[in-house]
């Protein structure tokens, strides 16, 4: 019977050193700070794809649901002089303006956004749009006739929706853009009668789109305006939940496009383009379209979620992201948050 011959200390000093030396090949590729406003539950498989791929890690910073978008846009305007993250991966591009107005953000062009549609990105690359929900409204088909359904954001005011509508915290949010969106295509005084007209009408103010979905779902408020995301949840739980894309012979509805925004001085900036890459290829405009949350690809040729439509198929609202942002910014300070306070 023959006996295996021992290994050679060469031989362990060689294996030694060939992983040795790939051990230190992962580890020199680093890790990306990425902050983001998207909910964990669909961000975090993405950037444990880009991890498995690249080796790079990813430490992913994401957001409250309560003050979505706008904690972690603070966080980065009071980092600017010394940042801590590499990317915003935001769930919409007025915080990206805001960003960018705020010098906190550095123009990226990515190669891999040439497919997608260049209205929803900023001209000068400060942020790249991708996969899109949309501001909708929902109602509750046990409590609203299909018959008598809503078509725009103005039946929120109607006598028969009296202290059955709501909405989300108008300071926070895709709210918070929506209110701006208003302010810029109907004119101050307009967008200021719907907000006092929806108050006066009994309207309540919610803690969050998801909430707005779930007392819909459950038949406390008749109608409500929220994202298509939360939307499709209601979709997939079975609830009798309408959905509708308002105005669409009017103003339209709100698109509202994710962004991914490379942050001005972060600490891997070429990392953070890399993950940029990996985030606007059409690969992941297919795996949102895939998940709950539905998002619609801004890609033509790539397939809508079930429940949703094309982007394509409806009226978007025609905005300029950076001019919603300076509203925004006025808003927040005074008309949105003064309203707030007095019908909380």
């Amino acid at each position: 019977m023959r006996t295996k011959a021992p290994i050679s200390g060469a031989l362990l000093f060689a294996l030694a050193i060939v992983m040795s030396c790939r051990s230190s090949e992962t580890s020199d590729r680093g890790s990306v700070v990425i902050y983001t406003s998207v909910d964990a539950v669909f961000a975090r498989p993405v950037a444990e794809r880009f991890e498995q791929d690249t080796g790079i890690r990813v430490q992913l910073v994401p957001d409250t649901e309560e003050t979505k978008s706008t904690g972690l846009l603070n966080r980065l305007i009071a980092e600017k002089k010394r940042p801590q993250a590499d990317v915003f991966w935001s769930g919409d591009p007025v915080r990206a303006a805001i960003l960018k107005l705020q010098g906190v953000s550095a123009p990226y062009k990515s190669p891999v956004a040439e497919s997608l549609p260049v209205r929803f990105s900023d001209p000068e690359g400060h942020w790249t749009g991708f996969s899109a929900r949309a501001r909708v409204l929902i109602y509750n088909r046990d409590l609203v006739p299909e018959a008598q359904k809503p078509k725009s954001v103005m039946d929120l005011l109607d006598p028969r929706f009296r202290d059955q509508a709501c909405i989300a915290n108008p300071l926070f949010g895709t709210t918070s853009m929506h209110a701006a969106a208003l302010f810029a295509v109907l004119g101050e005084e307009k967008a200021k009668a719907f907000f006092e007209g929806f108050a006066g009408n009994g309207g309540r103010i919610l803690s969050s789109n998801g909430e707005v979905r779930r007392r819909v779902a459950n038949g406390e408020f008749a109608l409500g305006i929220t994202d298509t995301d939360d939307a499709n949840v209601a979709r997939i739980e079975g609830k009798p939940v309408g959905m509708v894309f308002p105005d669409a012979g009017g103003m339209g509805t709100l698109v509202i496009p994710n962004c991914a925004v490379l942050i001005k001085g972060g600490p891997n900036p070429e990392l953070g383009r890399r993950f940029i890459d990996y985030l606007l290829r059409p690969e992941t405009e297919e795996t949102l379209a895939r998940s709950a949350a539905a998002q619609m690809p801004l890609r033509s040729g790539l397939s809508v979620p079930e429940g949703m439509v094309s982007i394509q198929d409806f009226n978007p609202m025609k905005v300029n992201y950076i001019k919603l942002a300076q509203i925004l910014e006025r808003l927040s300070r005074g008309f949105l948050k003064d309203w707030v306070n007095q019908n909380l």
